[in-house]
């Protein structure tokens, strides 16, 4: 007899989504829906549609970027601030389970579409709004990105070397996070749906998410009356050691030692065993204490080495847990996370074959990746109003001459 779970493509099969995002963090959230199945109509407003199409890299006018956030989507180009594009959203509304916009706040409900509105003709619907500070508060109206938040957050000033100014930290862990809680929060929603029929709207925002990060430093500042001020220690951190990125001969290596019983580990592997009991470092707090002279014993045996290899070998031999610092192009390439999926290459209409990043939510009863292709913009406007509202061909000319709604040539 065939598992329950062959009935599906995938786990959120039958799951319909209104997709009112753009860019980041809000298309992640409908992009891991989509890799899980879902159906999601992805609304984008002309004439350009999501602003990330424009962003690099760019082949044959086709942005890598929105590929990458939007594969398995479909485009319904649409004016929502007209009276037939307003006719048109308040008509599918019936029809879908989830509504993920990312505007600011307040823009869905100037639109006619805020979660009052929706689930007065839905009421099972459930909303996720994502933004920069939430949907309620003082700073609910500022205009903001991933790093604008991650600045309230506290954590830019945490990254960088001491005494030198912030850095900025050039990749989107506050977008995609941010993504990832929404699809908790929308999951959570659904189950609760299951038990209870009810829908709700669901508020997340970067600097939640950011704020959330901190594993140690507001416990840290709150619980030592503010004697301890987390900031930015550079390579090393500025509480735990061992634990930080130290010179080998041919390159830099990340060291973790974050705990004691782990600290005889890395003294057999550096072949001084007679550090283990030296009460200079046998706590954490004396190796903090002392932590120039811990970089210092641990670079010294680095440079008697090869390199990094043949640290990491040894140290792995001691169960010390050590990585290389793989530049992008290396980590792409790595074999390891090639075979596991991590780095994807799809295939795309336009570019051929593309390297992303791979769905990181593995599922045993469903192993197989959908075969998923971005869309044109406005790629899909007949098949959504014909398979949902009934419109007929005439009534679809009518609006696309109308300029209602709007299809990419190609």
């Amino acid at each position: 007899m065939a598992s329950p779970a062959h009935r599906f493509g995938h786990i959120f099969d039958g799951v319909r989504v209104l997709d009112f995002t753009q860019v980041l963090a809000g298309p992640t959230v409908t992009r891991l829906m989509a890799e899980m199945g879902a159906e999601v109509l992805k609304v984008e407003l002309p004439p350009r549609g999501d602003i990330s199409r424009a962003l690099p890299y760019q082949k044959s006018g086709r942005s890598g970027y929105y590929i990458q956030q939007n594969r398995g989507k479909k485009s319904l180009c649409v004016d929502v601030k007209s009276g037939r594009g307003k006719e048109i959203i308040t008509e599918l509304l019936p029809h879908v389970d989830i509504v993920v916009e990312s505007f600011s706040p307040g823009t869905m409900a100037s639109l006619g579409f805020g979660y009052e509105a929706v689930s007065e003709v839905n009421p099972r619907i459930i909303m996720c709004s994502v933004s920069a500070f939430g949907q309620k508060g003082g700073f609910a109206g500022k205009p903001g990105y991933d790093n604008v938040a991650q600045a309230y957050s506290g954590i830019t000033s945490m990254v960088g070397a001491p005494g030198a100014p912030p850095s900025l930290t050039n990749f989107a862990v506050g977008d995609v996070t941010t993504g990832v809680y929404g699809l908790a929060a929308v999951a959570s929603a659904l189950f609760h749906r299951e038990r209870s029929g009810q829908g709700q709207h669901v508020d997340v925002s970067l600097l939640d998410s950011y704020f959330n990060c901190h594993e140690v430093n507001v416990q840290a500042y709150s619980g030592s009356d503010g004697e301890i001020r987390p900031t930015r220690s550079g390579s090393h951190h500025y509480a735990v050691s061992p634990f930080g990125i130290y010179r080998a001969t041919d390159g830099y290596i990340f060291i973790a030692v974050p705990s004691d019983h782990q600290w005889p580990h890395i003294c057999r592997a550096m072949g001084r065993t007679d550090l283990i009991d030296d009460p200079r470092y046998r706590t954490n707090a004396g190796r903090v204490e002392r932590l120039p002279e811990v970089v210092e014993l641990i670079e010294g045996w680095l440079a008697g080495l090869s390199g990094v290899d043949e640290a990491i070998r040894i140290l792995e031999s001691e169960r010390v847990p050590v990585a290389p610092i793989l530049t992008v192009e290396q980590a792409v390439q790595h074999p390891y996370l090639r075979e596991r999926r991590t780095v994807r290459s799809v295939e795309d209409r336009v570019w051929g074959q593309l390297d992303v990043p791979g769905i990181p939510l593995r599922f045993s009863a469903f192993p197989t990746e959908l075969p998923l292709q971005a869309p044109f913009l406005g790629e899909h406007n007949q098949e959504v109003l014909s398979r949902y509202l009934g419109y007929g061909s005439e009534a679809y000319r009518e609006l696309k001459d109308a300029g209602v709604l709007v299809e990419e040539p190609r």
